[in-house]
Parts: C-alpha cells; sequence; structure tokens
C-alpha cells in the first residue's frame, strides 16, 4: 500500500487538485483507491460525489464529517485491500503537527505555485519537513511541483530558481489549464478526459508517475539487448549452378532459388 501526503500550508497551491487527479489515475488504472480529505473546506469529497458509472470506484473519507454513532477510529479505517492512498492535507498547517500528517507516508508532495509569496510559504515548509517532521532528504519522499506555471515569464525563472537551491527533487512541472478545472467540474481527472484534449497535460504528469513508481517505469522498459532473445538464424539460400549445354564450364551462372 503506497500513501502519498500532498501537503502545503499555503492556501490555493492546488493541493486538491493535484491530490483529485492523482486518485483518479491509480484508480482508472484498476488499483484499489482511497481518498481522505483532511481538508475542511471538503472540495475533494465534493468532487467525489460528482463522479458516476462508469468511472473508476474511489472510496473517500472526509475526517472533518463527524459521525456520532461512530469513533473516529472507525470513521478512519483504511479499507482491506486498498492499493493508494491519497491524502488532501488542510491549509494552515501547524509545524507541530506535520509528524502526525505525515507519519507512514511512501511519499509527500510540496505544490508550489510562481509567486513570492507562495515561494516564501514553500520554503518554510519544506524547513518544517526537514527540521520538525525529521524527514530525510536522502529518502527521496518530499517532492516538489511547480503548479500552475506560465513559462517565458520572469516569476517561472525566478520559481525554478528557488527550487534548484533547495535541494528536493522538482518532479514536475504543470502549466496553468482549463482542463484542470474543467476535469473538477465533471467529477474526473485529466487521466479520464478525452486524450486529444489533454495531451500536453498528459505529458507532464509523466515525471511525477515515474516519481511515485519508480520501479513500474523500470518493469515497463524493454530488456537490455543483452537479455533478449537473438533473432532466429535464418539460413542462407543455397548457390545453384547452372550448366548450359552451349556453354563452356566458365561461363557457368550462380542463381538464387525462387
Amino acid at each position: 500500500m503506497q500513501r502519498i501526503v500532498v501537503l502545503n500550508p499555503k492556501g490555493g497551491s492546488g493541493k486538491t487538485t493535484i491530490a483529485i487527479n492523482l486518485a483518479a489515475y491509480f484508480a482508472g488504472r484498476g488499483d484499489s483507491t482511497l481518498l481522505i480529505d483532511r481538508d475542511p473546506q471538503g472540495s475533494a469529497t465534493r468532487w467525489l460525489r460528482k463522479r458516476k458509472m462508469p468511472q473508476a470506484e474511489i472510496r473517500g473519507i472526509a475526517t472533518f464529517e463527524r459521525d456520532s454513532r461512530t469513533t473516529m477510529s472507525w470513521q478512519m479505517r483504511v479499507p482491506e485491500g486498498t492499493q493508494k492512498i491519497v491524502v488532501d492535507s488542510p491549509a494552515a498547517v501547524e509545524a507541530r503537527a506535520l509528524s502526525e500528517l505525515t507519519r507512514d507516508a511512501t511519499k509527500i508532495i510540496v505544490p508550489v505555485l510562481p509567486s513570492d509569496i507562495d515561494i516564501h510559504a514553500a520554503s518554510r515548509c519544506i524547513a518544517d519537513l526537514l527540521l520538525v517532521a525529521k524527514i530525510k532528504r536522502a529518502e527521496n519522499r518530499i517532492g516538489v511541483i511547480a503548479n500552475r506555471v506560465r513559462k517565458n515569464t520572469l516569476m517561472f525563472q525566478a520559481l525554478m530558481r528557488f527550487l534548484e537551491k533547495l535541494d528536493i527533487p522538482v518532479i514536475a512541472t504543470v502549466r496553468d489549464s482549463q482542463n484542470y478545472v474543467r476535469a473538477a467540474e465533471q467529477g474526473v481527472g485529466i487521466h479520464e478526459m478525452k486524450p486529444y484534449s489533454v495531451k500536453e497535460d498528459l505529458a507532464q504528469w509523466e515525471s511525477l508517475l515515474a516519481w511515485l513508481e519508480p520501479e513500474r517505469v523500470l518493469a515497463e522498459q524493454p530488456a537490455p539487448l543483452a537479455e533478449q532473445p537473438a533473432p532466429a538464424a535464418v539460413p542462407a539460400p543455397e548457390a545453384i549452378i547452372e550448366n548450359d549445354d552451349d556453354t563452356a564450364a566458365h561461363d557457368a551462372r550462380f542463381v538464387l532459388p525462387a
């Protein structure tokens, strides 16, 4: 089971967009997927309720909803057989809460917008993950997404310079696209939309998915040439000598059989 936490205490960084599209991708691929909505705004939960057949099933838990008939631990139970858990974290998470939020997280994704305020907030968030939550860089559990970017702008260049200094991998650069807005309105992910309409967006997700599942990428690569079976040898055609009674022996012709 893989647990992926999408985290940034700064509101409006695109956490929910990343979380719901990840959940839709995994579910569409056939993985038993659970989406945990920890944001009191409930955007991910509303998106889940819009999903209809034949879209792949995604189970959901809204931690901000209280049911007096059950305990919180029962409400938070993970269904048996779950393969992927995607957590949409709330905004304004205090540093001391990061340890609990990221406990058992296989991967932690930090989306960052190209603005001075967001860059500063992301810097502090990553510092808290390293110093307070005690997540080591060598574990390769933290990845940054440059979100809603418009390339060839000064702010985008400033964002990329900042990310290069973090010594944290930039796992994807996601453009500012209306396809994400349309997908959210329909209760789908971009991987469930018509491929020709989201071709550029899907291409930008390849590096993110490869970072989340490097073992899957390796498994899908073709075997090295040395390990691939050699092509079956094709015997060379035998030369047939045709002799003409009217020609001398040195005029014999080599003819390939039909």
